[in-house]
């Protein structure tokens, strides 16, 4: 997973398997953490097997899968495929505080508001709490689904916790008591893949889905209050296979004014900005669209209102756009900007090499000689990864396929109908021959 975020006044970049924080305000050393180089997993009798009494599972590829900030930005806490659950502290200096490990895959983190729990969401659609304030304490089981989970998010209140699954449903259950569900937020046509409270509006919930859309509820009641569709964005896709999908939304991201709502779609090079009110009866209005070098990695809004966009590109992989005179503009010779691509660039190109050396490698019959052009046309392929591909629900018109069979049954046995008739009828001809040629016999 590739992510921009921000954790106080440090800028946050995750990509394959290390996590990137620079300063945006002083010249300070930067953060990187490596997961390939982070504390492995003791082994014990319950781990050699699993509840099926097989084997375990293969060990991870240390890819960092999900991270998430706490309210103040002063904690950071990351997942990666290794299953560890690494929390950090980013004041006065980094320093990590704890190792623990997960039970599933990790696919969604986020913490409570009092930042007293670590909330986490894995593929097999549980939810577990991690305490915050007893950094070694294993996680405790919160409350599960039937489904993938997702997203995950919490009240600005800390009453309720939001799940969404892979099965389209938005469960809102309150925190403390999970069992006890407050309502459900059904509209979506697929998966749903992204959540967002707004903090101006803490009752409102957005919400981002394979389907294309992005809905606005009263997540309290599990009342849908608006729902914009963003097929307008599928004429822009690059490939004529991906113009009969609809998009999928996998990022929502409001400033911290909630004025301003961006929403990224997976595979899109634009983002669709909209603007919050309610005045009217439609409370997100279109505000801007920003077209897009190419396809961008994540989005995320800073403290002072502007949009960093992680690009999959080497020549310019940070940009940041600001609002000037009711539009979004790139700015190109921002202070922060500089500071913060020339200190992970060197990581970047890094992770392009790597993963042009990896795609070399694994063509057997090339030769030494053919292995450093190679090294220039092949693409960076360990920063993309298209998670959403697999969770598409397909569907079987096998109604079709039931009535075309049905009507050949029937068109089979109206020939064997046809063909007995016949036979009678030449049957009956001949005895009627034979009756009337015998007397004279």
């Amino acid at each position: 997973m590739s992510a921009v975020g921000f954790c106080g006044n440090w800028i946050i970049v995750t990509c394959d398997k290390k996590l990137f924080a620079v300063h945006t305000k002083e010249a300070r050393e930067p953060f990187v953490f490596d997961c390939s180089t982070a504390e492995k997993k003791p082994k014990n009798t319950q781990d050699e097997k699993n509840s099926d009494g097989g084997s375990s599972e293969e060990t991870g590829s240390d890819k960092v899968l999900a991270f998430a900030v706490s309210p103040s930005g002063k904690l950071l806490a990351l997942s990666d495929d290794t299953k560890r659950l690494v929390l950090f502290s980013c004041e006065p200096s980094w320093h990590c505080i704890s190792i623990r490990w997960v039970v599933r895959r990790c696919t969604s983190l986020v913490f409570t508001q009092a930042e007293d729990e670590l909330l986490v969401a894995d593929k097999s659609g549980d939810v577990y709490a991690f305490s915050v304030v007893e950094p070694q304490k294993e996680g405790e089981l919160k409350m599960g689904h039937l489904s993938m989970l997702l997203a995950l998010t919490v009240s600005l209140d800390d009453k309720y916790i939001i799940t969404a699954d892979r099965d389209e449903k938005i469960r809102v259950s309150h925190l403390r008591s999970p069992y006890n569900i407050q309502s459900f937020c059904l509209g979506h046509r697929q998966f749903v893949s992204a959540l967002q409270i707004l903090s101006t509006h803490p009752h409102w919930l957005l919400s981002g889905s394979g389907d294309g859309t992005l809905k606005l509820w009263d997540y309290e009641s599990g009342s849908e209050l608006q729902s914009c569709d963003l097929r307008q964005l599928d004429e822009t896709t690059s490939s004529e296979a991906d113009k009969d999908k609809d998009p999928t939304v996998c990022r929502v991201t409001s400033s911290t004014d909630g004025q301003y709502v961006a929403v990224q779609c997976d595979r899109v090079p634009i983002l669709q900005l909209f603007t919050l009110t309610q005045k009217d009866n439609e409370k997100l209005v279109p505000h801007s669209r920003i077209s897009l070098p190419c396809c961008p990695l994540d989005v995320n809004f800073d403290p002072e209102g502007r949009l960093w966009v992680l690009m999959d590109s080497s020549d310019a992989p940070l940009q940041i756009y600001s609002l000037t005179h009711s539009s979004w503009e790139c700015v190109a010779h921002v202070p922060e900007l500089n500071r913060v691509t020339k200190a992970f660039r060197p990581h970047w190109e890094t992770l392009e090499d790597w993963g042009n050396l990896q795609s070399a490698e694994s063509e057997e019959w090339m030769t030494d000689e053919m292995f450093l052009p190679l090294k220039t046309l092949r693409p960076a392929s360990l920063r993309t990864n298209n998670r959403f591909e697999q969770l598409h629900k397909v569907t079987f018109d096998n109604v079709a396929v039931y009535l075309q069979k049905k009507q050949q049954r029937l068109e089979e046995q109206q020939l064997k109908r046809s063909g007995g008739q016949r036979a009678k009828c030449n049957k009956r001809a001949k005895k009627e021959t034979e009756a009337v040629t015998q007397p004279f016999a």
